[in-house]
């Protein structure tokens, strides 16, 4: 199965065949100290001037920093009771490369309400700290060497996947492979993370 995980692999050749490359504007947010996100150094100001509650804050804080192996649990557990979004992507899969502005700009929208995270799947870590430079987001990526962390989310067969965690630490929607649009993403955070 690792396979099909590698650059070339039929499963990369077949979530490629499905995106179109679009995209779409961003806002930010402030966290509960009263501080905007640009100011907290977590990234653009919301314009409604909200403020972002204290985890997510902190979770911004970490913005296109790589965390180490087996930092899942414990990031997932500072976040509970915050609706997750989870990403994994890895620098050598062009799906993951197309729909990373999406994560990027869905994070910054739903900066007060929803965290977002990465997983660098089965990379060289050098690479996807390129990657991060070329594509930076207000979140940061667990370092995934052996796909045991986006496996523990029911993923790691094809590349990207996305999981969709409740309030409750509970996987309650995963999506194998690249989204199309933007739009594509918000719907399945609406259908999965509503308000």
């Amino acid at each position: 199965m690792k396979s099909l995980l590698k650059p070339g692999g039929l499963v990369t050749v077949a979530a490629g065949l499905v995106l179109v490359v679009s995209a779409c504007g961003s806002d930010g947010g402030s966290d509960s100290s009263g501080q905007t996100a640009e100011q907290s150094g977590a990234g653009k100001a919301k314009p409604t001037g909200e403020k972002i509650p204290a985890a997510l804050a902190a979770n911004r804080a970490q913005a296109n920093e790589i965390l180490d192996e087996g930092s899942l649990k414990p990031k997932l557990d500072e976040l509970k009771g915050h609706p997750v979004v989870v990403n994994q992507w890895a620098s050598w899969c062009e799906p993951c490369r197309a729909e990373f502005p999406f994560f990027r700009d869905s994070a910054e929208a739903h900066a007060d309400r929803i965290a977002f995270l990465g997983i660098d799947m089965q990379d060289e870590r050098s690479a996807a700290e390129d990657f991060l430079d070329e594509i930076p987001v207000s979140y940061p990526s667990i370092f995934d060497p052996s796909a045991e962390q986006i496996a523990s989310l029911g993923g790691a067969i094809v590349s990207p996947t996305t999981a969709f965690i409740d309030e409750q630490g509970e996987v309650v929607g995963l999506f194998q492979g690249g989204y199309a649009t933007r739009e594509m993403l918000e719907a399945d955070i609406d259908r999965y993370l509503p308000n």
